[in-house]
């Protein structure tokens, strides 16, 4: 992880967008209340990017993207039309796919260019099952840009989410921005977040048809049949079934040959989702394993990012005992 951040302060909410003598990464933590302010923090960043020449992206939920593109357009003219705006409920649905697919596939465009990007991966409707994975997306941040010439803002709607939200970012940003200015975090602390929502995941809730299979490599074939059998009768699409069955065969493929040679494959439905596990004896030691972007070249690796490319949600438990990954695929 790297060492704390500061930042000079700047505007009530838009802040400084530079680097610091030490680190030129800033990853400052946007705390608002109503659209006013979320305009009065996000606009002028934007804008000051654009009037330095910098490549600008905005990855918010869809309904911020309207009032912030016009409100953009007034403050910078033309020039908004030269932001990539995306949607962070469908680029984001799964948190770790974020920074592969959307901050990593934007700044890496730019190898040689300071970029800005607002990313803001949680917002009030996102359930409890999917909050561990964006706080441990949020920590994860820092060591994935470390050292790099980018500026990341990452608004949380103070009114809409719970405080401990609210509180836990403190812990994975450097920087925060309110009414007040920016400021260091004095919480800041994004190992210990990671370490927090490591935990053993919790058993499902009312699972439907739960079925379990023991696996290796004498029988690699069977889960993959299996889960394709299964994700058709539960009602999914075609292309949804074939990427359960590619996630299935990559995970199984990584027990093989990094789990111990064996594992255990789990798959239930409920409502909403499909959830497919497997759990083996391999330990992950990586934390950013699965969110590297890997280029044409690269021998392996591809595993746990494809995965996090298909699925909905992906959460992970992994300690010396085992590791276990859950795969949600909505219905």
């Amino acid at each position: 992880m790297t060492g704390t951040q500061t930042g000079a302060p700047g505007p009530a909410y838009g802040g400084p967008a530079g680097s610091t003598a030490d680190e030129p990464f800033w990853h400052p933590a946007l705390f608002y209340r109503g659209q006013d302010e979320y305009l009065a923090g996000t606009v002028p960043f934007l804008a000051e990017g654009l009037a330095a020449d910098e490549p600008v992206a905005v990855a918010v939920p869809s309904w911020r993207l309207g009032p912030l593109r016009d409100a953009l357009a007034a403050e910078a003219g033309a020039a908004a039309e030269l932001v990539r705006w995306l949607d962070m409920t469908a680029a984001g649905r799964n948190p770790g796919r974020i920074i592969p697919g959307v901050l990593r596939e934007f700044a890496d465009r730019h190898p040689d260019r300071r970029v800005r990007i607002i990313g803001e991966p949680i917002w009030p409707s996102r359930t409890p099952v999917e909050y561990p994975a964006c706080a441990q997306h949020e920590a994860l941040i820092n060591p994935a840009f470390a050292g790099r010439a980018v500026s990341i803002l990452c608004p949380y709607d103070v009114d809409g989410l719970d405080r401990s939200v609210v509180d836990e970012a403190a812990r994975t940003h450097p920087v925060l921005i309110d009414g007040d200015g920016a400021r260091p975090s004095r919480s800041y602390a994004p190992g210990m977040v990671m370490d927090d929502h490591n935990e053993p995941l919790p058993a499902p809730e009312q699972p439907t048809d739960l079925r379990q299979l023991p696996f290796d490599i004498d029988n690699l074939d069977v889960p993959r049949a299996l889960v394709t059998r299964y994700a058709a009768a539960a009602g999914l699409p075609d292309k949804t079934v074939l990427d359960v069955e590619l996630v299935v065969s990559e995970l199984t493929a990584n027990s093989i040959r990094h789990g111990g040679g064996a594992g255990v494959l789990r798959l239930w439905h409920d409502a909403t989702h499909l959830v497919v596990e497997i759990s083996d004896s391999g330990h992950l030691t990586d934390p950013l394993a699965g969110r590297r972007p890997v280029t044409p070249d690269t021998l392996g690796g591809r595993g746990l990012l494809l995965v996090n490319q298909l699925a909905d949600l992906v959460r992970v438990h992994t300690g010396p005992d085992g590791t276990t990954v859950r795969t949600y695929f909505a219905r």
